[in-house]
Formats: structure tokens, C-alpha cells, sequence
């Protein structure tokens, strides 16, 4: 999943994406608001982490302008303490949750999940599709209860079909939230991410739990659900 992290403390900003990336999200850094404006509106995100004080846009100007634009990727908004304004002001903007500093990266990281999964429509955790299981949490994929050796990057692309089930999802969607936004992409190495997936999830052809729709792209397979 592709966060855009809006953040002027160069340490926070710092810690923060290493938190992230430990998670295997992607990450887009922004030092202020204008740049952070210029990534949310030219860029697909997943959803955005905006400090507020920043020292030109401010970020609930950020989010009101992305709104009115009808860029809707959930935002999880950070505040100074006592600042209780902002967290009302920032909600009232359009964000969706907020983070009071200083914060414990461990509760950062379950608010962004469970921003996600809200996005998606999942209240847990868990998502199934058939006899595939997902947990966001520990980022661990079952089928059939027998736990699956996935490598980062199958692990991503499993889990963004999965939370897209009725999408057809292009290679360069694909690619977009897999790779940081100056990474050299390759469409054939995707290619490669989906077939080793496809046989370690699916080792005798059975479920054929991802399609190719050619010219078009990736969709998880609706006849899951059945199996």
C-alpha cells in the first residue's frame, strides 16, 4: 500500500518512513506543503499522513484543497499536544483520524491499518476470500489454514487484489503501490511477482485465484468465494 507522509522534522519524517517501510508499505516523503499538495494531487495514494504545522501550506489547507478536488485517500492527521483546535479543525477539513505528539509508533501503525481496511470495507483484520486467508496485522496469508513463504513484494500484491476483489487492476496501478515513485519500474518483474504467486498459492491450478485480463490487468478471481 503507497502512503503519501507529509512531515517537516527531518528525524520524525525519518523514523517514520523507516516504521513504514519496516511494514512494507511505500512511501512518499514530503518536507512541506507544497510539495506534499503537488504529490496528492499527480499521484495515487493509498492514504496520507499529514503533520499540520507545517512552515508555508498548512496541512488542513492540504486537505481542504485535495477535497475539494475529490481526491479522497483517507488522512490520519498529527497534532501538538494540547492543540485540541487542530484535531478539530483537521477533522472538520476532511481528515479521517488524528494522532496527538509525542505517539508511540506502535499505535501509528495500527491506526494507519485500520484506516486502510475502513477504505476497503473491512472492520478486521482478516479478509477471506474462499480459502484464502489475509491478516493485515501480522501480514500473513493461509490457504486452506497451511501458512504460505511469501516474499515482500508477492506478499503486496496478494494483499492489494485481495482489497480490491471486483477491481481490474492495471500493471501500472500495480506497479504504483508496489515501488516508490522514483523506483525504475518494470512491468515484467511484476509479471514474475504474479506467477510465483500464483504457484504458491495455487500449486496444482486449481482455484486459479488470479486472472489476467489482457490488455487490462490483474483481478482476484470471484469464484473464490465458492471453493
Amino acid at each position: 500500500m503507497k502512503i503519501l507522509l507529509m512531515e517537516d522534522d527531518d528525524a520524525l519524517r525519518q523514523q517514520l518512513i523507516t516504521a513504514l517501510e519496516k511494514q512494507s508499505y511505500v512511501v512518499e516523503q514530503a518536507p512541506n506543503g507544497e510539495e506534499g499538495l503537488y504529490l496528492g494531487r499527480e499521484f495515487s495514494f493509498d492514504l496520507g499522513i499529514f503533520d499540520l504545522g507545517l512552515p508555508d501550506i498548512s496541512g488542513i489547507e492540504v486537505i481542504e484543497t485535495l477535497r475539494a478536488e475529490d481526491v479522497d485517500f483517507p488522512v490520519l492527521i498529527l497534532t501538538a499536544r494540547g492543540h485540541w483546535q487542530d484535531k478539530v479543525d483537521g477533522l472538520a477539513a476532511g481528515a479521517d483520524d488524528y494522532l496527538v505528539k509525542p505517539f508511540q509508533i506502535e499505535e501509528l501503525l495500527a491506526r494507519v491499518n485500520a484506516l486502510l481496511r475502513r477504505a476497503s470495507g473491512y472492520a478486521k483484520p482478516e479478509i477471506e476470500k474462499g480459502p484464502i486467508s489475509l491478516n493485515s496485522l501480522k501480514q500473513e496469508v493461509k490457504v486452506h489454514g497451511e501458512t504460505m513463504d511469501l516474499t515482500a513484494y508477492e506478499y503486496k500484491v496478494l494483499e492489494y487484489l485481495m482489497l480490491n476483489p471486483d477491481k481490474v487492476v492495471s500493471k501500472t496501478e500495480l506497479t504504483e503501490h508496489l515501488y516508490a515513485q522514483d523506483y525504475d519500474r518494470d512491468s515484467n518483474v511484476l509479471e514474475v511477482f504474479v506467477g510465483r504467486l500464483r504457484k504458491k498459492i495455487d500449486p496444482d491450478g486449481s482455484m486459479k485465484p488470479i486472472e489476467t485480463l489482457r490488455g487490462r490487468g490483474y483481478r482476484l478471481n470471484s469464484d473464490l468465494d465458492k471453493s
